[in-house]
């Protein structure tokens, strides 16, 4: 019977294990998304997001709020294509922790309400995909193929 469910749950690991290239390509097109759509708003309503960043006390607040729509914006698109997924993601940990100390930090109580910050969530999938890399089909792992690259886990 051991024998039994063990082929079972091995036949099971080896399907998931055949797809397991869909999961990053999922995350990434949903989240890159995200990003390209909240980028693409925010770029055509910069001077409202501007004003924002004044409100704020942002410094340089139109060259920051700027800076921050195309981040966010290229960052989607970047993501959504698997494309230098790595130095995106770390560009977009920057654009959140900068949202965190700068805006958000401010209705923070205690800890439980760091935790639950949406800010929070995105960084640890940016940090996710700056670890693991955006799977195998993404154009950075075309690259990696083309250039002998091994991006082989342990």
């Amino acid at each position: 019977m051991r024998e039994f469910i063990a082929a079972r749950c091995q036949t099971i690991l080896d399907v998931l294990q055949r797809f397991g290239w869909l999961a990053p390509l999922v995350v990434r097109l949903f989240f890159g998304y995200f990003w390209l759509e909240t980028g693409w708003a925010k770029i055509h309503n910069l001077d409202g997001f501007t004003d924002r960043f004044v409100d704020w006390g942002i410094p340089f607040p139109a060259f920051s709020a700027a800076a921050s729509a195309w981040v966010e914006f290229l960052g989607g698109g970047f993501i959504m294509l698997g494309f230098l997924t790595r130095l995106t993601s770390v560009a977009m940990i920057v654009n959140m922790i900068v949202a965190i100390a700068l805006v958000v930090i401010k209705k923070v109580g205690g800890f439980d309400d760091f935790i639950e910050l949406d800010e929070f969530v995105y960084i640890l999938i940016f940090f996710w995909l700056l670890m693991a890399g955006p799977g195998a089909a993404s154009i950075d792992s075309a690259i990696n193929r083309w250039l002998g690259i091994s991006t082989q886990r342990y």
